[in-house]
């Protein structure tokens, strides 16, 4: 179960801004509850301003200067790219409006064995190619030794980038990055592939609209890609992007799109995360990134086509392999149970992909709701991992803590990479297990809805109106709403039962509420039950009738305390790993006779269920999650029931004699701590 966080809104406040302007009542409602609370702040959210003026960027003069000369004396000019989605859209934008001014030009991309960034023997070798300016897109701002050797072989640097850069900057012409302390721009996220689109604008006398009608599209996808924030330039960015993108003039892009089936009449931002984005970051993954870069930059279909197709290919090798390395880790912990019973999960593995154990880890984070650490051995038998966390445990702070184990590492609150030797792995696992018990709460994988809604808020015109906020990203999130109890009049399911389709009374008004990925056989509901529900709307049409639909991103029981669950939930684990907990709480916990009879008869009547489920339908004033799963534990000691800690399911299981559930082995010992 995850946590809920519902927001609420002003009455009055919407009440107030809907008199003076024509955006849907549900529209203000989610805006008003996302912070704009006056007329004011929506109609700049609403207000595109465009680009602004390149020039603000400190160095971009400098860097148009340095390119300008380079094309004029031609000489060679190489773009040091990067290997995913974001570096290789940079790259293609760069490189093509550079080739329109008659550059002489190359670009190069590591390939994502070589490292993220720059490196020396990289420098060198272009060095010997002839190359005399090298303009970074996507990296470069900590490239300090690398750009020395730059100009110890006598060639020049420009850097374009967006990360953050440390105390010292790199020698080079110019350095454009918004995040300089010293840089004048208002507006600080673009990504990479934006910075270079700015670049470009600069090299066009700061003449934007020809470049966006250009580019717009490529920059889109590189921006809706790399996860940064959807506002001011950036929201410009992708919505004129996702209008060229339905009738692009890229033969690359136009194929990735036709073959991964996607409706030019239905583009958005999802399009670009789910359907297109995967496919270029697989070939830097498991191929070459440049197969991208030349899909992108192919000069006619038939040309575009050779490489997309090795793109699909590759995208395919990228799923089958995560769904063969999740299997793995989910047999791991099926062997190995306790893993679960740590705040973090912290799982290491023999020959894992490299380039899919993230994606890999931000799976089991949203399976479980810990945070996940997955760390897999190279080709020169070092560790590498990939960590992926919730809001509010800061992964890359729990990493400094055990800085002295690791050989490198970075990143950010909810993403980072590490690498160690084999030798430290066991004490960086147990450090990270201490550093999450230690502290007074852990925060917990969240459902952030923006509000709760009302049977009025259920018309086709309001969910309309909510089109008005796209396009949704990074800090313009689509909304979610909490939908309190409903009634459930129909289950029906969807493919076979693969997916599975509600029917809900609420209030009055009837919709229907599609739950992809949940098993019809498995979900565990009833019509007549009482749910809570978060979901996203969206209109249905069928028959030229449109109706509202509300997708499932979220469910439980109505009323259900998410307090007291967590809690116990937590409680549970710090028992299982040893830690002292209060007599009155080992009191509490141990159950009565009478109670594990009556799980018991609840698991024998279902046969099969989810714990947390199983928990829903058996909690009371007594009977919490810790004691659910106490009971759970001494059902599996005696034989009487077998669970898995990767599905999170139990199982009822024969008996062909009396079984003495009191002595159970985890009763037992939980009656021996009591003083």
């Amino acid at each position: 179960m995850k946590r809920w966080k519902i927001h609420e809104y002003d009455p009055a406040e919407v009440r107030s801004m809907a008199a003076r302007c024509d955006l849907s009542p549900l529209t203000l409602k989610v805006l008003n509850s996302r912070g704009y609370r006056e007329l004011e702040a929506v109609a700049e959210l609403f207000t595109d301003n465009g680009l602004a003026d390149p020039f603000t960027i400190t160095d971009m003069q400098k860097a148009a200067d340095a390119v300008n000369e380079a094309v004029d004396n031609n000489e060679l000019i190489c773009i040091y790219g990067d290997y995913d989605c974001d570096g290789v859209t940079a790259t293609t934008i760069l490189y093509s409006y550079l080739m329109t001014l008659g550059a002489n030009v190359m670009y190069y991309i590591p390939e994502r064995s070589d490292g993220y960034g720059m490196s020396i023997a990289a420098v060198e070798a272009l060095a010997q190619k002839g190359v005399r300016l090298i303009l970074t897109v996507d990296n470069g701002i900590s490239a300090i030794a690398e750009a020395e050797r730059i100009y110890e072989l006598g060639m020049k640097l420009v850097v374009t980038d967006h990360h953050q850069p440390g105390e010292t900057l790199p020698r080079a012409e110019a350095v454009v990055d918004p995040h300089r302390a010293d840089c004048t721009s208002e507006y600080k996220d673009l990504c990479g592939a934006g910075v270079a689109l700015k670049l470009c604008i600069a090299l066009n006398d700061g003449e934007a609209d020809p470049i966006l009608e250009q580019y717009a599209d490529i920059c889109a996808l590189g921006t809706v890609a790399d996860v940064v924030p959807l506002t001011g330039e950036n929201r410009t960015i992708v919505k004129t992007g996702l209008g060229y993108m339905k009738n692009t003039e890229n033969f690359g892009l136009d194929l990735i799109m036709e073959k991964s089936g996607l409706r030019r009449d239905e583009l958005n931002t999802g399009s670009i995360s789910f359907g297109i984005a995967p496919r270029i970051n697989a070939s830097g993954r498991f191929g070459s990134p440049l197969t991208a870069v030349k899909a992108l930059l192919a000069e006619d279909a038939d040309e575009a086509e050779v490489y997309v197709d090795q793109m699909m290919t590759l995208n395919e090798q990228r799923r089958s392999t995560e769904l063969e390395i999740l299997k793995d880790i989910l047999q791991h912990i099926d062997r190995d149970p306790g893993l679960l019973d740590h705040r973090v999960l912290v799982i290491a593995g023999e020959g894992w992909h490299l380039g899919v154990i993230g994606i890999v880890a931000a799976k089991l984070l949203e399976r479980f709701g810990k945070p996940t650490i997955l760390i897999s051995t190279d080709e020169n038998g070092v560790l590498r991992g990939s960590a992926r966390s919730v809001k509010g445990f800061n992964i890359f702070e729990c990493l400094t803590t055990v800085a002295d184990l690791l050989d490198h590492f970075g990143g950010h609150e909810c993403a980072a990479g590490m690498t160690l030797l084999p030798e430290n792995f066991n004490e960086f696992r147990d450090r990270v297990y201490k550093y999450a018990a230690e502290l007074e709460t852990m925060p917990t994988l969240t459902v952030d809805c923006d509000l709760c809604l009302e049977p009025a808020d259920l018309t086709v015109d309001n969910v309309k109106g909510l089109s008005a906020l796209e396009p949704f990203g990074t800090d313009n999130a689509r909304p979610v709403f909490a939908l309190r109890n409903a009634e459930v009049l129909k289950v029906m399911p969807l493919s076979n039962g693969r997916h599975t389709k509600l029917e809900l009374s609420c209030g009055g008004a009837v919709i229907q509420a599609p739950m992809f990925g949940a098993e019809t056989a498995t979900v565990g509901i009833r019509p007549r039950d009482r749910l809570d529900l978060a979901v996203t709307l969206e209109i249905n049409e069928f028959n030229n009738r449109q109706s509202v639909s509300a997708r499932v991103v979220d469910y439980r029981p109505s009323g259900v305390d998410q307090d007291r669950y967590f809690n116990a939930r937590d409680t549970y684990e710090r028992y299982k790993n040893g830690e002292e907990l209060p007599q009155a709480y080992l009191k509490r916990m141990i159950p009565e006779r009478s109670e594990l009879v009556a799980v018991y008869k609840l698991l024998s009547a279902v046969k099969q269920a989810g714990i947390d489920e199983l928990y829903l339908k058996a909690r009371n004033a007594s009977m919490n999650y810790c004691k659910l799963r106490l009971i759970l534990d001494a059902f599996a000691e005696t034989g009487l029931a077998g669970i898995s800690a990767a599905s999170q399911r139990v199982t009822i299981l024969p008996v062909s004699g009396k079984v003495e559930l009191e002595n159970a082995p985890v009763l037992a010992a939980l009656r021996s701590k009591l003083r």
